[in-house]
């Protein structure tokens, strides 16, 4: 009886992970042309984006112990409804800018105090529903769950910007309009369907939701988080430059390209899927290990792209690999704690995922400056790391 509720709520939580995740990534699509059309360097578009993950990396436990509070329902309607709102705001800025561009200042405090914003509240998103399925999911079921929320998450970081791009063809300010609607929609769906439930910190007075970066059980999950993010964020925040520069695009068709180059990414995501679903007693560690090698040799082969068939396969084969790893971190990360620390590992583990954002675009942009190519590099490299450790991790575990 105690799974029930939780299996009720399932498709809003998966569509709530989904769409807010959508939402989040579909900017970095087009913020490459948008800076371009409005005179900004890559460094400001580096900017927007690490402003939302810094707000991401320090709100997310907050959430999580505010949800312990006052209820996982409660949190989650606040910071859909308030998410919704300062995307829309975000949305109408850039649809106006386009048109008639303000001077680069006013751009750049526009774009970074609404992505801060945005952040700051989407932080509560994952946290939370991680959180309602700790709380209404046995032990030996968590795992499982866990790891359709991160799937959710990752074709949401895949579909999210590959349909932001395919709408940039026709005007860039319709993507991120189009976008904004998700919260919304995530917001009502969750009004209405997600059962209510009393605080989860009830009858614990004192205790607050929190876990170390430093936790041992933790380490390897959290790595495989942050390598994560920052190979997406950079891997999504280039793309649209590294289309322009390299491949000697457009703005429009640079964003066209960037949308072709994503949607490769999701059939790639899509076949790794597959077959993290049927082989279902392959543990997490070891689909960590093969997804970081696999996507470190599609990142790094970027670094060689002359065609644009040659993207497209790239960004194929990294995402191929990547899938492996979405999933699984959350997984790991459920299976490493015990069942009274599941929200604040989920809280954990959010964090972390906004430390990708901070550091991705921020380095990304930076070391673009040097070549088209040498973020890829980068992200190639911190992924062989994570090869490694998973590889090991995984020999220690059958010894």
């Amino acid at each position: 009886m105690q799974s029930r509720p939780a299996v009720a709520a399932l498709p809003v939580l998966l569509f709530t992970a989904l769409s807010g995740t959508m939402a989040m990534m579909a900017f970095v699509a087009v913020i490459g042309p948008v800076a371009r059309i409005l005179g900004l360097a890559e460094w400001h578009a580096g900017l927007s984006v690490t402003a939302a993950g810094l707000l991401w990396m320090l709100a997310a436990p907050r959430w999580g112990a505010l949800s312990d509070r006052i209820g996982r329902k409660r949190v989650l309607l606040v910071a859909l409804a308030a998410y919704a709102v300062i995307y829309l705001a975000m949305a109408l800025f850039v649809g106006i800018a386009l048109n008639n561009p303000p001077a680069v200042l006013a751009s750049v405090l526009a774009l970074v105090g609404a992505r801060a914003l945005v952040g700051l509240f989407y932080s509560g998103i994952p946290s939370t529903v991680a959180a309602v399925v700790a709380d209404q999911m046995p032990p030996g079921e968590r795992g499982g769950v866990m790891a359709r929320l991160g799937t959710a998450n990752a074709v949401g970081l895949v579909i999210g910007p590959a349909a932001a791009g395919w709408l940039a063809m026709q005007d860039l300010s319709l993507a991120l309009h189009a976008t904004a609607a998700l919260p919304l929609l995530s917001l009502l769906m969750v009004w209405w369907r997600l059962p209510d439930a009393p605080p989860a910190a009830a009858g614990r007075p004192g205790k607050r939701a929190g876990m170390s970066w430093r936790d041992r059980r933790l380490r390897l999950p959290l790595y495989a988080v942050f390598a994560a993010m920052v190979a997406v964020a950079v891997a999504q925040v280039a793309v649209g430059f590294f289309a322009i520069d390299r491949l000697q695009l457009s703005p429009v068709d640079g964003a066209r390209m960037a949308g072709m180059a994503l949607t490769a990414v999701g059939f790639g995501l899509m076949a790794s899927q597959a077959l993290v679903m049927r082989l279902r007693r392959v543990p997490p560690v070891r689909w960590i290990a093969m997804g970081a090698w696999i996507g470190a040799l599609g990142f790094a082969s970027v670094a060689l792209v002359q065609q644009p068939w040659q993207l497209l396969a790239a960004y194929a084969t990294a995402a191929f690999g990547m899938g492996f790893v979405f999933p699984s971190f959350q997984a790991l990360a459920a299976d490493s704690v015990e069942a009274h620390e599941q929200g604040a590992a989920a809280g954990t583990v959010a964090s972390v995922q906004g430390l990708g954002m901070v550091a991705g675009p921020l380095l990304g942009t930076v070391v673009y400056r040097w070549a088209p190519g040498a973020p890829y590099l980068m992200i190639g490299a911190l992924l062989v790391v994570l090869g490694c450790a998973a590889t090991l991790h995984a020999t220690g575990d059958t010894q």
